[in-house]
């Protein structure tokens, strides 16, 4: 068992934190303060080629595979949840649809400039009636002659308000439900038809679109169905697998920066005529953060192991995102209890944080679904199916 990383994984994680530290933490606060997207240091991300770290170099990809690209997501998630996500959505679940079940032609015309930087993605699953019952999606996609002709709406989708290129799910055949009656498609944001409704002012991540979206008699060339009619449902969940895990890995990244602002914090504050750090009470808690912490690191890279290597991993992907998200939670807020009121403050980075780390828990599949399909498998594997 080797548990190092290569060479070449461990020059990408050098690189990555290189610009996480210079290019993107001097502009976390101002993202989050004036809830702006920092288009221009996304682009610089897609000129150093990391916006295609685990795509294929004949793509315009850097070819690192999904452990590069949790490297990627980790020192993101250390220095800034809401870069993080705007890079989760457009490799993790937009383009990374693509790569899955686009054809060559799809993937030269569209996977190449996301890979690039040149354009950006967004995933279009989520509806007001169909979030954690993605089946229930309602966006209808009719027929007509070489075309689709797509009508109906999609909410909570980042990266929404300045996407190029969304790949959508919608509903092709109502009588065949979600397994033959749902299809998969490319949308450029540039066509007639397409319009951003509104803009959501949230609690967290607010460096970050979160848009809802509005398709009109928008037609789609049928050349722009992704994968087979009728089986879109199954892309949208496999390329969810990958987002999951990577998930994971931004939750690792931003659990990790908590230790390291708690332990600063515990080295410096004096209480009682002692640093924090002599403190029995503070000292479990650095304990457990960074126990789980390294828990967490091992699960993330072992799973991202299996899918460089070809093995099944989707159960261990819902882990991911399950126990990442609670870890950076539980972390974050340990650290805030470390440093007491002024934890609370908008002159520290735990404020913020804080309000960052909630979202994990409910977007890309609520923990409590990845906790029914954890437990579904387990119980399938003993002979037992689980009634939904």
């Amino acid at each position: 068992m080797d548990f190092t990383f290569s060479p070449e994984h461990t020059a990408l994680r050098r690189m990555v934190r290189e610009f996480a530290e210079n290019e993107v933490a001097p502009l976390a606060m101002q993202m989050d303060r004036q809830h702006r997207v920092p288009l221009e240091m996304i682009r610089r991300l897609g000129q150093t080629g990391l916006l295609g770290v685990c795509f294929p170099q004949e793509y315009g990809g850097m070819g690192a595979g999904e452990t590069g690209y949790c490297i990627l997501m980790e020192e993101l998630g250390r220095v800034c949840t809401s870069t993080a996500t705007i890079v989760g959505a457009h490799i993790g679940i937009g383009a990374m649809a693509i790569h899955l079940d686009g054809n060559d032609e799809q993937k030269r015309k569209y996977l190449t400039p996301l890979a690039r930087g040149e354009k950006i993605a967004a995933f279009g699953l989520t509806e007001s009636g169909a979030g954690s019952d993605a089946a229930n999606i309602r966006t209808r996609a009719v027929r007509e002659g070489d075309s689709w002709i797509l009508d109906g709406g999609k909410v909570f989708i980042t990266n929404g308000g300045h996407a190029d290129i969304i790949t959508v799910m919608a509903v092709t055949d109502p009588s065949l439900g979600a397994r033959g009656g749902i299809t998969a498609f490319i949308v450029e944001t540039a066509w007639e038809g397409f319009s951003v409704a509104r803009e959501e002012d949230k609690m967290g991540i607010r460096g970050s679109s979160t848009a809802e979206l509005v398709f009109e008699e928008l037609r789609v060339p049928h050349e722009n169905v992704l994968g087979k009619v009728g089986e879109g449902f199954i892309t949208f969940m496999k390329a969810l697998d990958m987002g999951r895990l990577t998930l994971g890995a931004a939750s690792l990244g931003g659990a990790q920066a908590s230790l390291e602002w708690a332990v600063r914090w515990a080295r410096t504050r004096r209480q009682f005529g002692v640093e924090l750090a002599h403190k029995q009470s503070v000292q479990w808690m650095i304990a457990n953060m960074a126990t789980e912490i390294e828990a967490l690191r091992s699960l993330v890279y072992r799973v991202a192991w299996m899918v460089d290597t070809g093995q099944p991993f989707g159960q261990l992907a819902a882990m991911c995102k399950m126990y990442g998200s609670e870890v950076a939670s539980r972390a974050i807020d340990m650290a805030l209890q470390i440093h007491g009121g002024l934890g609370l403050t908008r002159d520290f980075p735990i404020e913020r944080g804080f309000r960052d780390a909630r979202i994990a828990e409910i977007y890309e599949g609520t923990n409590e679904v990845q906790r029914i399909v954890i437990a579904t498998n387990i119980f399938r594997e003993h002979g037992v199916r689980i009634r939904p």
